[in-house]
């Protein structure tokens, strides 16, 4: 293979699930039996359309009974005010005999308690009927939240109750999950990165998904939001995972588009243009201790050609370092390199070859573990080749 100049995409995998980017899900705030329900899963419904009434019998005989207490509130308060009017003329009528002389101190004294008595009298008066205001529309409030209307424009993606249900308000518990309204014509992927990769992910990338259902075909998307706290799985235990949620708007989804569909997500963190690189599979790792020897880096799949850069840990006291072979005289050279950003395919050199030198590409087993500095190669046509096999 030889050093040229590429175009290298750095990318992070990750799986997860379609959802719709803006849904709702209905709950009640009161309790009740279900009297009408006049949509069924996947309908297509307005803003405001009526999705669901409760029966409201409990609550109407609720409301008579807040009305009925506030009339003979403001009764009570009209008769206190009749009341305080005439204690009020008799208490100025006596202060004004009083500095004639006309009255004792004692019945001045009288009068203005029975004043005093008076208006505390009304203004309890008041406070009840405001009570009972406040009891009314609580009352009323109650009433309404029977009648369940859609919060948006969507689509019934889920629908979890029948007409003639009885289902729990929200107001001490969690409720009934009555029914969720999606906004289909807007999706999001939502997948789960490894802590080791979330860290390279960032707002506005690109990516491609997979879904599933749809085989081959590729939806394009970027990243819009990435989750600050981990999700981890197992934990406690040697098969614990810690990733993150990243959720990928998708740019033109398809209207057959489901929430809860699986999809794989290949997310673009990093691209450079125009550096030299050669296949990854033709970069290994060896110890200076012993040349012959290797100490390849840990690959999540042993059969695979990729060397896998993650891993720092070596088995050996000196560190591996990051070496190609190139071709020189028919005989394999061991190089040291310094490597950059890879994808798929191709691996960065940054230092330690030019371009236009030949460098040993192979199975894993080849070149990470039988060839030797010095050893003989012999040239074949990669073309050729792949014919005789």
């Amino acid at each position: 293979e030889s050093v040229v100049k590429r175009d290298i995409t750095q990318t992070v995998s990750a799986t997860g699930k379609i959802d719709s980017e803006f849904k709702v899900t209905i709950t009640p705030e009161v309790t009740g039996e279900i009297v009408s329900l006049p949509v069924k899963e996947g309908d297509k419904v307005k803003k405001g359309q009526l999705l669901i009434k409760i029966k409201a019998d409990v609550y109407l005989a609720q409301q008579q009974r807040a009305e009925a207490n506030l009339s003979s509130a403001k009764s009570s308060l009209a008769l206190n005010k009749a009341q305080l009017d005439k204690v009020t003329s008799d208490y100025n009528r006596t202060k004004g005999m009083h500095v004639k002389k006309l009255a004792s101190d004692s019945e001045l004294e009288t009068a203005k308690s029975t004043y005093l008595s008076a208006v505390a009298n009304y203004e309890g008066a008041q406070a009840t009927v405001l009570q009972m205001e406040a009891s009314l529309k609580e009352t009323n409030q109650s009433l309404y939240k029977t009648t369940i209307n859609s919060p948006m424009d969507g689509t019934i993606s889920q629908l979890n109750v029948q007409l003639g249900d009885r289902v729990l308000g929200s107001g001490f518990s969690q409720g009934t999950d009555i029914m969720t309204v999606s906004d289909l014509g807007s999706m999001i992927a939502t997948v789960q990165v490894d802590e080791n990769d979330v860290i390279l992910v960032a707002l506005g990338d690109t990516a491609r998904i997979k879904v599933d259902a749809y085989g081959d075909k590729i939806f394009k998307g970027t990243v819009y939001q990435i989750g600050n706290s981990a999700v981890a799985t197992g934990t406690g235990t040697q098969e614990q995972v810690v990733n993150f949620d990243v959720k990928i708007r998708l740019i033109d989804p398809d209207p057959g588009l489901r929430p809860g569909m699986s999809c794989n997500a290949t997310i673009e963190t990093q691209t450079i243009n125009n550096v030299l690189s050669v296949p990854i599979q033709c970069v290994t790792a060896r110890s200076d201790d012993d040349k012959s020897k290797t100490t390849a880096k840990e690959t999540d799949d042993k059969n695979s050609n990729v060397v896998d850069k993650k891993d720092k840990k070596a088995s050996v006291t000196n560190k591996p370092k990051e070496v190609v072979f190139v071709i020189e005289n028919n005989k394999a050279k061991m190089k040291e390199v310094k490597t950059g950003l890879s994808d798929d395919n191709y691996i960065q050199i940054k230092e330690g070859l030019k371009e236009g030198e030949k460098v040993v590409s192979g199975s894993y087993r080849a070149i990470s573990k039988e060839l030797n500095d010095g050893s003989k190669v012999k040239l074949e046509d990669k073309k050729s080749t792949t014919a005789k096999k």
